[in-house]
């Protein structure tokens, strides 16, 4: 199965309020997501690979800096990393620090991915509190990118399903967190996997309009993902041509979205001209 992890709600980790790291974190943060220039910051971002590294040796169990790792390792991986291999790699890494982050929020998370689907559910309703949402968010979608990064694995896409109840769970707890960044992955999840598989275009489309109004319309990765996971899936082109001319038509300062709506004006310019071939 193919999709496509959209690049620009795995940076939006970097938001978190990261308490060993401060005011860098969310400077860096700011920095990263508000550049118009994707290449500046592709030829940048490793170096604070590191350096996010070499905090997380210092301080193990800080969960803040934990989910900040996770962060910055899938946004590039996700966002930047060309070679599969390369980016299997990193996308492992972000996923470990995902899933301590999880377990340093409360010891329900502490080998929660290993679990039964049954027991999984059980032990995932525990983080019942509006706090445990950034951790939640960083162990969903550093998990998803490590299924993106190793899709050919069966056994990796089974857990798709324990993903989808991650992200559920926080649209309960806090829909709006990161501008409706939960409602934008389940809307993908519902489009890329046929109803025998637990997809429901309508609901992933319910999503992605949700997504979009959660964002004030602003975040044009939404869009292209609308376009490409369930326009093309349903075959319905005005839809499909609608959303990619907004997006090239769109400003892409945003704050918050600047980088990645910039990415998204050239997906879209892609999509556009592959239209005619595709439907």
């Amino acid at each position: 199965m193919r999709y496509r992890i959209v690049a620009s709600m795995l940076v939006a980790l970097l938001c978190c309020s990261c308490g060993g790291l401060g005011d860098f974190s969310r400077n860096l943060s700011k920095a990263i997501l508000d550049h118009d220039d994707p290449e500046l910051v592709k030829d940048g971002v490793p170096s604070y690979l590191l350096l996010m590294d070499g905090l997380v040796e210092g301080d193990p169990e800080d969960g803040d800096l934990l989910a900040a790792a996770a962060a910055l390792y899938a946004m590039y991986a996700g966002s930047f990393v060309e070679d599969p291999q390369r980016a299997a790699l990193l996308a492992r890494r972000a996923e470990r620090y995902g899933e301590r982050a999880l377990c340093e929020q409360g010891s329900s998370g502490c080998g929660l991915k290993q679990r039964a689907y049954e027991d999984f559910v059980v032990e995932l309703k525990k983080f019942d509190d509006k706090d445990d949402v950034p951790a939640l968010y960083a162990f969903a979608v550093s998990w998803l990118l490590a299924i993106r990064a190793n899709s050919a694995d069966w056994g990796a896409l089974a857990d798709l399903p324990k993903v989808e109840q991650v992200l559920r769970q926080i649209l309960a707890l806090d829909e709006t967190y990161q501008k409706g960044s939960a409602h934008l992955y389940l809307g993908m999840l519902q489009t890329v996997r046929p109803p025998a598989l637990g997809g429901n275009p309508e609901e992933g489309r319910s999503h992605f309009e949700r997504a979009l109004a959660l964002s004030n319309g602003r975040n044009l990765t939404a869009k292209v993902e609308y376009a490409r996971c369930y326009a093309r899936l349903m075959y319905d082109r005005p839809l499909h041509d609608r959303l990619l001319r907004e997006v090239l038509q769109a400003d892409v300062r945003a704050e918050g979205f600047t980088l990645f709506n910039t990415l998204a004006k050239e997906q879209a310019q892609k999509l556009l001209e592959s239209a005619e071939e595709y439907f």
